[in-house]
């Protein structure tokens, strides 16, 4: 399927990122707004350091995929435990498990384990001008939004998702905006043809029927695809008389891979 292979062809060519965004973002019922710098990986390996003018490093999250650390430097206090969705949203809002965090900050959406797209569909959205993927998941479904663009050598893009539950109803939004063509490479000496993609420079997520301007704003600064990721950067040490606490997941939060 065309749109299947789009998906699956941007997943191979974007495995990891090193960026510096600005994140808009609701947390703890406030609108908070910083510079964030990211380590991403497909598998779902996250390190964000949030900063914030005159102050400098106010929060770092690191999760290798099954356990998270976050750390307020501001207190000298670090929550660890489960990274399940509720603790991996700690510090930017998107309460999905670190897979989907992390495709969703490639600039795609991750097919749940299990998921084909053997028995998908296509249709069409009118409102949004674009080609609707639909894929049947375990618990609900998940819709990717594709628009062809290039002019001269089109292509499928994906600008969005939607993921529903069992009932149909929406459990999160997501629209990938300002496209720009990113290198997923470094070049080497003497190398003038690295591989490239188009990703997003705007992403906006939202939960549920929630507007966007309720959710998660990311634009992008900067970004470096596919540089190799040290282990020990999704790792947290507490620093030297630091607050530990352990944390749990909220009852029914899901763990899903």
């Amino acid at each position: 399927m065309e749109l299947g292979e789009a998906l699956t062809t941007h997943q191979a060519v974007v495995s990891s990122m090193n960026a510096r965004v600005r994140a808009t973002s609701w947390l703890g019922g406030d609108r908070i707004r910083a510079t964030v710098l990211m380590l991403v990986d497909r598998p779902g390996r996250l390190r964000l350091e949030a900063e914030v003018s005159l102050q400098g490093t106010v929060a770092v999250l690191a999760t290798d995929g099954r356990q998270f650390a976050f750390l307020d430097t501001t207190k000298n206090e670090m929550r660890r435990g489960p990274a399940c969705p509720a603790n991996v949203a700690s510090l930017i809002r998107i309460p999905l498990a670190p897979p989907e965090v992390a495709a969703i900050l490639l600039g795609d959406a991750r097919l749940p384990p299990g998921a084909t797209f053997v028995d998908a569909t296509v249709d069409w959205d009118a409102d949004r001008g674009a080609d609707v993927l639909a894929v049947r998941t375990t618990d609900g479904g998940l819709r990717f939004l594709f628009q062809r663009v290039g002019g001269q050598s089109p292509r499928n893009q994906l600008v969005g998702a939607v993921a529903t539950g069992p009932d149909g109803r929406h459990r999160w939004r997501v629209a990938f905006e300002d496209l720009a063509d990113v290198p997923t490479a470094v070049a080497t000496p003497g190398q003038t043809n690295a591989p490239r993609a188009w990703l997003p420079q705007t992403i906006r997520f939202a939960e549920g029927d929630d507007s966007f301007d309720e959710g998660v704003e990311i634009k992008f600064k900067e970004r470096t695809l596919n540089e190799p990721l040290a282990d020990n950067a999704f790792t947290l040490d507490p620093p030297a008389g630091a607050a530990i606490i352990n944390v749990g997941c909220p009852t029914g939060a899901s763990m899903r891979p």
